[in-house]
């Protein structure tokens, strides 16, 4: 599955080697209640097709009859303000109060190296950081660690892309289903590994990369960096455990377990037996989620949704 990111540039890429020349939307910053957040994009192509948002619909309508009606045709990069009165809110479908900051950028044949690079990193699930000078619209990018949020220092505005959070889910079932459900909402890359044939095909979750393999080897070869999730869903001890050695071992910035109070303690006195530090120990979540006395599957994911939110706020 692409991300809204991937989606944005490839329509870039594609449009500049037709020989068009489209436009990059970018919400550079807020004010208030806003739809998207910071750093959404989207890509106008000549034809008025859209690829991306910036909102529900409104701002976009907006925005394009503006940039097909030649009005910023004279600049490569233009600023423009949402939201500026009740009556523009309205008009545009904005929450009361909410203004967003849009960068508008003219793209031509010179930003086809970064949108290639910025392209594979999000295939390569790494990252890459574009400083683009606003004044003349040219851009430096170079690989990072980490991910960091839009942020400007005098003309120069630097933007991060890819990759998403991965998350990967160990064991096939119903709530494996709704979290990869709810997590290909929220934006991650989500990953399934089981290895029970059966299991796997009669998968009924949405359409994600499944693996039928051992988890501990999977867990080694894909969820190793501090982008990555591992949660164990299998209900088997001699499973999870295995797949929970070696995330507890890794870089992943987030581990977790399914199981009630009891089981989970009693996982945890068998990886102590396995060698596992109590350092690593007290980086497992389990029970997994947040205790909101959910019951039912996707009550549970909400719950495991909610926990990696509030987690991913405090980074």
């Amino acid at each position: 599955m692409h991300s809204s990111d991937s989606a944005v540039l490839e329509a870039l890429s594609r449009a500049l080697g037709a020989g068009q020349s489209p436009w990059l939307c970018l919400i550079e910053s807020t004010i208030g209640s806003a739809p998207r957040p910071v750093g959404s994009l989207l890509a106008v192509l000549p034809s008025g097709e859209l690829i991306g948002s910036l909102s529900g619909g409104c701002v976009e309508e907006h925005l394009v009859e503006r940039l097909l009606g030649g009005e910023f045709s004279n600049n490569v990069i233009s600023r423009v303000e949402f939201g500026l009165d009740a009556d523009q809110n309205a008009r545009l479908g904005l929450p009361c109060g909410g203004r967003l900051v849009v960068l508008l950028q003219s793209i031509s044949n010179r930003d086809q190296q970064w949108i290639t690079a910025a392209l594979k990193a999000i295939a390569e699930h790494s990252v890459l950081v574009r400083c683009l000078d606003t004044e003349s619209g040219e851009s430096q990018y170079q690989l990072a660690p980490h991910f960091q949020a839009l942020s400007r220092d005098g003309a120069v505005l630097t933007h991060c892309f890819g990759p998403r959070f991965r998350l990967l889910l160990v064991g096939a079932g119903q709530l494996a289903a709704d979290v990869a459900t709810l997590a290909l909402a929220m934006d991650y890359e989500v990953i399934l590994v089981d290895s029970r044939e059966y299991a796997l095909n009669t998968w009924q979750g949405p359409n994600i990369e499944t693996i039928l393999g051992f988890p501990d080897d999977v867990v080694k070869a894909r969820a190793q960096d501090p982008l990555s999730a591992v949660i164990t869903l299998s209900h088997d001890p001699r499973v999870d455990d295995l797949a929970l050695l070696e995330a507890l071992a890794s870089d992943a910035w987030y581990v977790g377990a399914l199981g009630s109070a009891r089981t989970s303690q009693q996982r945890r006195t068998r990886l102590a037996e396995l060698g596992v530090t109590q350092a690593a120990l007290d980086r497992l979540h389990a029970p997994v989620g947040l205790d909101i006395g959910s019951k039912t599957t996707i009550e549970i994911a909400v719950s495991i949704m909610a926990q990696l939110t509030a987690l991913r706020s405090q980074t």
